[in-house]
Parts: structure tokens; sequence; C-alpha cells
């Protein structure tokens, strides 16, 4: 089955009491049973809830997955899939990482006994001189957020598992109608449900996909053990939105495209960070391993002055100021101030984050509009 019709098909059914297309919003709590322990596969919502399986297998199935699982946010599915750690285990994570993974490996699972390293993985051969024998997960962002490094996803895998390490990739930038990691070895993929898979900045969801099925069992119970599940409610919704993320995505990577070129060439822009830019590091490798260069760009203005940056981003009419991303809407954002507050200010200057870096989302309108409107405000 192609991607096209995974989206519409794959995981959903018509709902067996009634006929309808449109998997039904099952808004209960509980479930009532014939006898205690007999009942019809479901006894309570925190546990399971059907909108919510067929929302876990769509997505399962788009990442070429078997088992999937949906969570209250993409931080709520990090915290899981980080409890799979034991007091004591490291881990290492690309550096150039969404400024809530970094705080909660560092702020909240450094105090409960669980190190980890930030080190930059655009070389997969830089990986060997941080794994220790405490090394139990490694984690990758790939495009990355905000710079949008490009990880070898397989390459930096054989090495990973040449000591048992787990392999998770965020895959949130790409979306799986760019990139499956699975296929190229990782272990866990993770998205931020609220992006692109609902496209529409109406939810906030996470969600995991694995094809082992001991790793699943050990997720599954955290889900239910620890409670972050999303409403049906959100569900429901992002099935709706991810019908359509073929479409959404096309026109974002189309978008982004021109938008990158039309950057590039701005006397008043110093560097463009873009996977489809020729000379973007490891851009042969985005090109190997995705099907597309996504919908988000980077950049940063001549004089790297904050006030410069404060202008563009109060200046424009159709990018709207606002963190997140993904969503048909075009947006506009400043990583150090925002998304990425939480690094120390030395730290995000070493990694190239400087207080003129601005991002994009390029949504879905016109291109030409939004070349126009970033033309005006940056002046």
């Amino acid at each position: 089955m192609k991607f096209a019709t995974k989206v519409i098909h794959a995981g959903i059914e018509p709902d067996p009491s009634t006929g309808a297309i449109m998997t039904p919003i099952f808004q209960t709590s509980t479930y009532v049973q014939e006898a205690p322990g007999k009942n019809k596969g479901y006894e309570y919502a925190r546990t399971q809830n059907p909108t919510r399986d067929v929302l876990q297998n769509n997505i399962a199935a788009l990442e070429n997955g078997k088992f999937g699982l949906c969570f209250a946010s993409g931080l709520a599915a990090t915290d899981t899939i980080i409890k799979l750690l034991n007091a004591g285990d490291h881990a290492i994570s690309s550096d150039d990482v969404y400024g809530g993974t970094y705080r909660i490996f560092d702020k909240v699972f450094q105090r409960l006994g669980i190190s980890s390293t930030f080190t930059g993985l655009t070389n997969a051969n830089d990986l060997k001189k941080h794994i220790t024998p405490k090394t139990r997960l490694l984690w990758l962002e790939t495009p990355s957020n905000p710079m949008m490094s490009i990880i070898d996803i397989e390459a930096v895998t054989k090495i990973a598992h040449q000591t048992d390490m787990l392999v998770v990739v965020d895959n949130t930038f790409a979306s799986p109608y760019l990139q499956n990691p699975l296929d190229l070895g990782a272990d866990i993929v993770i998205h931020s449900v609220t992006k692109y898979l609902s496209g529409h900045s109406d939810l906030v969801m996470g969600a995991i996909v694995t094809n082992q099925e001991g790793i699943y069992e050990e997720l599954k119970f955290l889900q239910n053990a620890c409670g972050a599940v999303p409403s049906p409610h959100d569900c429901f919704l992002a099935l709706r939105g991810i019908k359509t993320l073929h479409l959404r995505m096309q026109r974002h990577c189309e978008n982004a495209e021109q938008i990158a070129e039309f950057l590039e060439t701005h006397p008043k822009i110093e560097d463009v960070y873009y996977p489809g830019i020729p000379n973007h590091p490891n851009h042969d490798i985005a090109r190997n391993q995705m099907r597309g260069f996504g919908g988000m760009i980077s950049f940063t203005l001549k004089g790297n002055k904050m006030e410069d940056a404060l202008r563009v981003l109060s200046g424009t009419k159709l990018f709207s100021l606002a963190e997140s991303l993904g969503g048909v809407e075009s947006l506009i954002g400043h990583p150090a101030s925002m998304t990425h507050a939480s690094f120390p200010k030395e730290q995000r200057e070493k990694r190239g984050l400087l207080d003129s870096l601005i991002r994009l989302s390029v949504g879905i309108e016109d291109a030409d509009d939004l070349m126009a409107d970033l033309e005006q405000a940056i002046g």
C-alpha cells in the first residue's frame, strides 16, 4: 500500500456498529463488563480507547512499524521513552535538539540518576568517543531543531547497535512522508503529533512507533502506569489531519524550497539553513535518506543584532509570530528567546544558535505571497 493510500486507510475500518466511515469519538471513561474479567476488550479509558487504538495503528503503519502508542504531548512521549532507562544509565543525544528535549534530560532525569551527553553527530564516527559502559540510549533529531542538522541515521545506528544501545529518532520535522527511521535501523521513532501529523495547530499530542514487541510492551505498560494519554477528541482530530498529510507535505516542501532560494540571494541574510540547499552540511545524506527536504528553514541576519531580528519578527503579516510548527499557516519564531531559551546562551552560540537566528515554519499559502511578506519585513 502506497503512502497516499495509507494515510486514509491504514489501520482504519468503518465503525462495525454503525458503518460510520469516520472513526467515532469514544468519549467515555469506562466500559460496562458482562462479568468480572469478561469484557469486549476494553476496561478503562486510560488503558485503552477505540479512537486512540485506530490512531496508534494508523501512525504505526505510516512509519512502517508494527506498534504505535500515543501520548498527551510530544514531551510525554519523550518522558516515557527515557523511563526505559534505570538510575546510573547514560544517554547520548545529538546537541542540536528541541529545547524541551534538552530540558527533560538535563533538568529532570539528571537528578534521577540518568546522565546525558549532548554532542554533534553530523559525523557518525564522533559517536564512538562518547560511548561508555553505561550508555544505553542514543537520541537523534534529523533534520534538527533549529539548525536543520542532518545525521546519517543508518551509519550512526550501526555504531550504536555494536554496544546494544537503543536508538531513538525524533522524526517530527520530516514526518513519515519524507523519512522512515525504522527502515534505516532505528529502534524507536517519536513524533510531536502536534506538528505535521495533525497539521492544523489545534491539538497537542505525541506518538511512539517501534517494530520490537518487547520495547512496545514496556512502553505500553508505562503509558498505562503513568497515564499521560491523549483525549479521544484529540485522537479524532489527529486522524482527520493525517488524511491530508501527503498533500500538505508536498506544498510545504515546494514553498520552502522557493523561500530558501529567495533568502540565499537576499543581501541582508548571512546564512540559510535548509537541507535542500546543495551546500548545506550533509545535503547528500539528506537526499539519500529523505524523500524531500521539509518545510522548516532557519536563517541569520548580517551583523547578528538582536534588534534586527526582533524587527523582522514583529514585521511580518502572513508569518505569525508563535511557537510550534507544522500547521497549514506559516509561523516565524526566535529560537534563542522562545523554543530554545532553556539552553544556556554559551551553549546556544556554540551550536550556531545566534541571537539573530530566525526560524520559519513554511505553510501551504501561496509562495509568492510568503516571499513578499518576508521581503517587506527584512527590508
